[in-house]
């Protein structure tokens, strides 16, 4: 079965695409490379042994989208290709529109005429958005994010959701998840943010590795166990192992029709001082840090409840916090300038 990974050079993309293979599935990988290394996907190739058919191409070039599939006969498709940055998108949101909701419809537009119904989605824990309490359970209806990012992928869902009405041959899944961390456990391949990271623990690793001087802690006056925030921090490879459990269950499932909605998480909250104390005994590495003011649109705490995707796609996330902490080590002192 052959595979469209789109956004697959990138951080998660490039753990799932390995995943897939390892998994026995075909991959084609389409990523416009702006965020990511095709470097990432010669190390998998290395790594599991199999040959990646890669297309450097944009999802909101629909001329390039249908080469694709004319190309290859594709049969599912799992879409990462985003714009991802919080507070970036409140900086740019249209274009964080156009390339999250426009993209993501010409990819549906293109499916639908090539006659590919199965879609795996990546979607974010962001769209219970303020208004719902924790843990987020699927059920929830889908809340008012703080920023265009969150906002794009409640777009999406939504668009799934009304072309799944409209089409009685639609198969999808979103996937909710929260804050992927770690990497390949051989050290190849991990998280390679372009510029400044956005996310907590690549920070981390770079202060580790001298390539940033401190971390910003951004509020320690919330009301948690220890007054920084806390999310739901999960393994890469856990996260990959999720999207392969989603496609199989479209594969097992013939005669669903729909979309269905599953969280990935852990189901525990871990606070920012968690993680840099869990780095600092995992890695025998001090972390500098100053606390600086509260970033806004942070909520103070959100976790998973996991039990739909550990009970039907017959998933867990089983990796530990230390295991994500040293996976992410070996990986940032083995690659100081990541791809490059």
């Amino acid at each position: 079965m052959k595979v469209l990974v789109t956004g697959g050079a990138g951080y998660i993309g490039s753990h799932t695409v390995l995943t897939l293979l390892n998994s026995g599935y075909d991959v084609v990988v389409f990523d416009n490379l702006c965020n990511s290394s095709e470097e990432s996907l010669k190390r998998v190739n290395k790594l599991t042994g199999k040959t990646i058919e890669f297309v450097k191409g944009d999802i909101c070039n629909a001329t390039q989208l249908n080469t694709v599939f004319e190309q290859f006969e594709i049969k599912a498709v799992i879409h990462f290709a985003a714009l991802k940055a919080v507070g970036e998108s409140t900086e740019i949101p249209l274009r964080y529109y156009h390339n999250n909701v426009h993209g993501t419809v010409c990819l549906l537009e293109v499916m639908q005429k090539h006659n590919v119904q199965n879609f795996i989605f990546s979607s974010s824990a962001t769209v219970y958005g303020e208004e719902n309490d924790v843990p987020y359970v699927e059920t929830m209806k889908l809340g008012t994010p703080s920023s265009p990012y969150g906002a794009s992928k409640v777009m999406v869902e939504r668009v799934m959701a009304d072309f799944a009405i409209s089409s009685s041959s639609f198969r999808g899944i979103s996937l909710r998840y929260f804050n992927p961390i770690g990497a390949h456990e051989s050290g190849e391949i991990g998280e390679d943010p372009k510029g400044i990271p956005n996310n907590l623990l690549p920070y981390v690793a770079q202060v580790a590795v001298g390539k940033r001087e401190k971390l910003n802690i951004f509020g320690d006056d919330y009301p948690t166990t220890d007054g920084s925030c806390e999310r739901d921090y999960l393994h890469v490879m856990d996260l990959a192992e999720g999207h392969v459990a989603a496609l199989n269950w479209l594969n097992a499932n013939d005669q669903f029709k729909g979309v269905e909605a599953f969280n990935l998480g852990t189901g525990n909250g871990v606070s920012v001082f968690a993680i840099v104390k869990a780095f600092e005994q995992a890695t025998q590495k001090p972390i500098a840090f100053d606390v600086a003011p509260r970033r806004a649109g942070d909520l103070p705490a959100f976790w998973a409840d996991a039990d739909k995707a550990n009970s039907q796609l017959n998933w867990q996330a089983t990796r530990s916090l230390e295991h994500m902490m040293i996976d992410t080590w070996r990986w940032q002192s083995n690659n100081p300038n990541g791809y490059e």
